[in-house]
Protein backbone atom coordinates (compact mmCIF):
# COMPACT_ATOMS: atom_id res chain seq x y z
CA UNK A 1 0.00 0.00 0.00
CA UNK A 2 1.10 3.43 -1.00
CA UNK A 3 1.55 6.25 1.93
CA UNK A 4 0.71 9.59 0.95
CA UNK A 5 3.27 12.40 2.13
CA UNK A 6 0.93 15.65 2.57
CA UNK A 7 3.71 17.45 3.94
CA UNK A 8 3.95 21.12 2.68
CA UNK A 9 7.94 22.70 2.18
CA UNK A 10 8.88 25.29 4.01
CA UNK A 11 11.71 27.73 3.42
CA UNK A 12 12.71 29.95 6.36
CA UNK A 13 15.18 32.40 7.39
CA UNK A 14 16.46 32.76 10.74
CA UNK A 15 18.78 35.34 12.59
CA UNK A 16 19.46 35.92 16.17
CA UNK A 17 19.92 38.76 18.37
CA UNK A 18 21.34 38.76 21.52
CA UNK A 19 20.35 41.84 24.25
CA UNK A 20 20.68 42.09 28.17
CA UNK A 21 17.27 42.42 29.69
CA UNK A 22 15.40 42.47 33.41
CA UNK A 23 11.89 40.77 34.14
CA UNK A 24 10.47 39.13 37.15
CA UNK A 25 7.51 36.47 36.79
CA UNK A 26 4.64 37.50 38.78
CA UNK A 27 3.57 34.44 41.16
CA UNK A 28 6.68 32.45 40.37
CA UNK A 29 7.46 29.96 43.06
CA UNK A 30 11.16 30.04 42.92
CA UNK A 31 13.60 32.75 42.25
CA UNK A 32 12.06 33.95 39.38
CA UNK A 33 10.23 35.67 41.45
CA UNK A 34 12.48 38.46 42.10
CA UNK A 35 13.94 40.77 39.67
CA UNK A 36 16.69 39.70 37.69
CA UNK A 37 18.16 39.41 34.41
CA UNK A 38 19.27 37.51 31.49
CA UNK A 39 21.42 37.91 28.03
CA UNK A 40 18.63 36.58 25.89
CA UNK A 41 19.13 35.84 22.60
CA UNK A 42 16.38 36.18 20.55
CA UNK A 43 15.98 33.93 17.03
CA UNK A 44 13.80 35.17 14.36
CA UNK A 45 12.36 32.53 11.90
CA UNK A 46 10.80 34.54 8.76
CA UNK A 47 9.17 32.36 6.25
CA UNK A 48 7.50 33.87 2.46
CA UNK A 49 5.20 31.95 0.37
CA UNK A 50 8.00 32.59 -2.33
CA UNK A 51 11.18 33.73 -1.99
CA UNK A 52 12.14 36.67 -3.78
CA UNK A 53 14.43 36.98 -7.47
CA UNK A 54 17.62 35.86 -5.50
CA UNK A 55 16.25 32.99 -4.23
CA UNK A 56 16.26 34.23 -1.00
CA UNK A 57 13.41 34.48 1.56
CA UNK A 58 14.75 37.65 2.99
CA UNK A 59 17.97 39.32 3.14
CA UNK A 60 19.39 38.89 6.66
CA UNK A 61 20.36 42.54 7.05
CA UNK A 62 16.55 43.40 6.73
CA UNK A 63 15.77 40.86 9.88
CA UNK A 64 18.75 42.78 11.26
CA UNK A 65 17.14 46.05 10.78
CA UNK A 66 13.39 45.69 11.33
CA UNK A 67 13.49 43.01 14.32
CA UNK A 68 17.17 43.34 15.52
CA UNK A 69 17.46 46.97 15.76
CA UNK A 70 13.71 47.20 17.14
CA UNK A 71 14.73 44.89 20.13
CA UNK A 72 18.07 47.02 20.84
CA UNK A 73 16.09 50.47 21.13
CA UNK A 74 13.12 49.54 22.85
CA UNK A 75 13.96 46.32 25.18
CA UNK A 76 17.80 46.04 25.63
CA UNK A 77 18.85 47.05 29.25
CA UNK A 78 15.53 47.15 30.13
CA UNK A 79 13.12 46.06 32.99
CA UNK A 80 10.09 44.21 31.25
CA UNK A 81 7.59 44.28 33.63
CA UNK A 82 3.58 42.88 33.52
CA UNK A 83 0.96 45.59 33.51
CA UNK A 84 -0.44 43.54 36.32
CA UNK A 85 2.60 43.69 38.12
CA UNK A 86 2.12 44.99 42.08
CA UNK A 87 5.75 46.23 41.44
CA UNK A 88 4.86 48.36 38.61
CA UNK A 89 3.70 51.65 39.99
CA UNK A 90 6.68 51.75 42.45
CA UNK A 91 9.25 51.14 40.00
CA UNK A 92 7.70 53.55 37.36
CA UNK A 93 8.10 56.09 39.93
CA UNK A 94 12.02 55.67 40.47
CA UNK A 95 12.96 54.59 37.09
CA UNK A 96 10.52 55.50 34.62
CA UNK A 97 12.71 55.47 31.44
CA UNK A 98 13.90 52.07 32.52
CA UNK A 99 10.41 49.93 32.55
CA UNK A 100 8.71 48.16 29.32
CA UNK A 101 5.56 47.40 30.88
CA UNK A 102 3.59 44.46 28.64
CA UNK A 103 0.23 43.30 28.85
CA UNK A 104 1.74 39.90 29.80
CA UNK A 105 3.57 38.20 32.35
CA UNK A 106 6.70 38.53 31.21
CA UNK A 107 7.95 34.56 30.40
CA UNK A 108 10.45 33.48 27.63
CA UNK A 109 6.91 31.79 26.41
CA UNK A 110 5.04 34.74 26.77
CA UNK A 111 7.78 36.95 24.76
CA UNK A 112 8.08 34.16 22.45
CA UNK A 113 4.42 34.43 21.47
CA UNK A 114 4.32 38.15 21.46
CA UNK A 115 7.10 38.44 19.16
CA UNK A 116 5.68 36.75 16.66
CA UNK A 117 2.01 37.38 17.37
CA UNK A 118 2.04 40.83 17.87
CA UNK A 119 5.53 42.72 16.59
CA UNK A 120 6.36 40.57 13.77
CA UNK A 121 3.16 41.37 11.90
CA UNK A 122 3.67 45.57 12.70
CA UNK A 123 7.36 45.41 11.89
CA UNK A 124 6.93 43.26 8.36
CA UNK A 125 3.62 45.27 7.34
CA UNK A 126 4.35 45.47 3.03
CA UNK A 127 6.42 42.92 2.94
CA UNK A 128 5.33 39.38 1.66
CA UNK A 129 7.85 38.07 4.80
CA UNK A 130 6.14 36.44 7.76
CA UNK A 131 7.80 35.79 11.47
CA UNK A 132 6.86 32.45 11.77
CA UNK A 133 8.35 31.56 15.11
CA UNK A 134 10.65 32.48 17.91
CA UNK A 135 12.84 31.17 20.19
CA UNK A 136 14.09 33.10 23.70
CA UNK A 137 17.12 31.73 24.94
CA UNK A 138 17.49 32.71 28.93
CA UNK A 139 20.55 30.93 28.95
CA UNK A 140 22.00 28.26 26.40
CA UNK A 141 20.84 25.93 28.51
CA UNK A 142 16.64 27.01 29.00
CA UNK A 143 14.71 28.46 25.82
CA UNK A 144 11.02 28.69 25.09
CA UNK A 145 9.88 28.92 21.04
CA UNK A 146 6.69 29.89 19.97
CA UNK A 147 5.70 28.56 16.48
CA UNK A 148 2.73 29.85 14.01
CA UNK A 149 1.52 26.73 11.83
CA UNK A 150 1.87 27.64 8.71
CA UNK A 151 -1.79 28.10 6.55
CA UNK A 152 -1.36 24.79 3.95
Amino acid sequence: MEQTNNYQPLLTAERYHDISMGHRVVGHEHKCRHLHGHNYRIHFICSARQVDSLGRVIDFGVIKSLLCEWLEEHWDHKMMLWSEDPLLSSLSEIVPDDIVVVPFNPTAEAIASYLVEELGPQLLKGSEVSLIACRVEETAKCSASYHRLPQL
